[in-house]
């Protein structure tokens, strides 16, 4: 059965580690004939959640920019990657303005399959827990029905490109593959 799938790169350089592993889950999401979009963080405007409120009566933001429509395709998706590289041991600053902005619609966002890609130059997993537990405060606490399908863990890559030289290049390809 074909899935719409949705992959938020918060990569801040294309061609970075989270991005290039983004392009690995595409590829093989599609090669599985999904149909599948890569949505690049950093080409779109998202600007900060003001807290007004507004959103929680209307279920709209108030500010104009390119969240509404990536939260259309939110909805339309059955399955979610969320793809950041770690910064002192969090998701960087566009995944969290992107989750934040969630709000008008993320009661609508039910039953959602989520993969969490998360590059770092820490060789160890165990260092990326705050980082995953901040996603998963997201998916497991507000949204109805996620499921967290996938965790790929893209460490010890610093250099951009990095990642192409290990396992987790490939395990992000049969991640898409078979999601």
């Amino acid at each position: 059965m074909s899935k719409n799938v949705l992959i938020i790169s918060a990569s801040p350089r294309k061609g970075g580690n989270s991005d290039l592993l983004c392009d690995r889950f595409l590829a093989g999401a599609r090669e599985a004939g999904h149909h599948a979009e890569k949505i690049f963080l950093r080409d779109k405007k998202i600007n900060y959640c003001q807290g007004c409120g507004v959103c929680n009566t209307t279920h709209a933001c108030v500010q104009k920019d390119d969240m509404a429509p990536l939260l259309d395709k939110m909805l339309q998706a059955d399955v979610i990657v969320f793809a950041t590289p770690v910064y002192f041991y969090s998701c960087d600053g566009q995944l969290k303005t992107f989750i934040d902005r969630c709000v008008p619609r993320y009661t609508e966002m039910k039953n959602k399959d989520f993969y969490f890609i998360l590059t770092a130059a820490d060789t160890e997993q165990k260092n990326m827990r705050r980082t995953l537990e901040t996603l998963r405060g997201f998916t497991e606490d507000c949204l109805e029905g996620a499921r967290e399908r996938g965790v790929i863990y893209g460490t010890g890559a610093w250099q951009a490109g990095e990642v192409k030289d290990l396992p987790v290049y490939q395990e992000a390809y049969e991640a898409g593959k078979n999601c």
